[in-house]
């Protein structure tokens, strides 16, 4: 058995192969010209591109790419793809399943999540594969996990979520203009952002997000995942503060991949939350 994800797991195809499982990147245009992202560019030369004016969109993997995958590997395959609704990356997963024959040994995961607990989905099958658990078995308990995940993010330019549908122009033009810090978070379905929260600073933000996490019972039986599209420092604040209110509990700090920063817009900071 193969384990198979995208980027939005924040794994480059490179790291895929050390650990021996496969990455398929998700792409970024900008200037007329499609990047893989972790392979043809990085996150925080994206950023950089983005401050001298370029104007990304985003797209899923490649579905010839993946079919190309899904026939060239006899083995039987567990696809863990990001949120459905969110991207289109799950129903291009399907469709290029349902594409070639015999095809009964593709096994595809909605994660109903992205970002941190879609990379501890990654892992958790990876460690369950390592310990001899069959498919099946994996599948299970990778479907119990992922009902656990809870999801944050503070934007900081409202512009990018307006372009990416996920503000109305009303909506980002009021959000800018009261100066105020709105905490989004995924519908029950987790197809789509919605605002959970309106805080005046992020500290207050992070504060709303750290209640939310004690009413769910996190614990140190969870893990929580902060990540940041070119803002590190602020980020590496972020974890201090929950860090006083979760002192068992072990957090992990990456940047966001460049498919992410153009959703969430640069500057943004996600929260997450999984039960390990």
């Amino acid at each position: 058995m193969k384990i198979v994800t995208d980027t939005s797991a924040l794994y480059s195809p490179k790291e895929g192969e050390e650990k021996r499982f496969i990455v398929l990147p998700l792409s970024v245009t900008f200037n007329h010209k499609t990047y893989k992202e972790y392979v043809d560019v990085q996150s925080d030369e994206f950023i950089d591109f983005i401050k001298a004016g370029a104007m990304p969109t985003t797209s899923q993997p490649s579905i010839g790419e993946t079919i190309e995958l899904f026939e060239n590997n006899e083995d039987e395959l567990l696809v863990i793809t990001m949120a459905d609704g969110l991207s289109g990356t799950y129903q291009s997963t399907v469709g290029a399943k349902e594409s070639i024959e015999n095809n009964e040994r593709i096994h595809i995961i909605n994660s109903m999540t992205l970002c941190g607990p879609q990379r501890h989905l990654v892992d958790k099958a990876l460690e369950l594969q390592k310990q001899g658990l069959d498919l099946e078995s994996i599948k299970q308990e990778i479907y119990k996990c992922l009902t656990t995940e809870k999801s944050f993010l503070i934007p900081s330019d409202f512009d990018f979520l307006k372009r990416g549908g996920r503000l109305t122009p009303l909506a980002a033009k009021a959000l800018g203009m009261l100066k105020i810090v709105p905490i989004m978070t995924l519908t029950e379905d987790s197809k789509k952002l919605e605002t959970f929260k309106v805080k005046k600073t992020k500290k207050g933000a992070i504060n709303e997000i750290i209640k939310c996490f004690k009413e769910i019972g996190v614990d140190e039986s969870y893990k929580i995942y902060v990540t940041h599209a070119g803002v590190l420092v602020q980020a590496q604040q972020v974890v201090e503060q929950i860090k006083k209110s979760f002192k068992n509990v072990q957090i992990e700090l990456y940047e966001l991949s460049p498919v992410f920063i153009t959703q969430g817009g640069p500057g943004c900071i996600a929260v997450q939350t999984i039960k390990i």
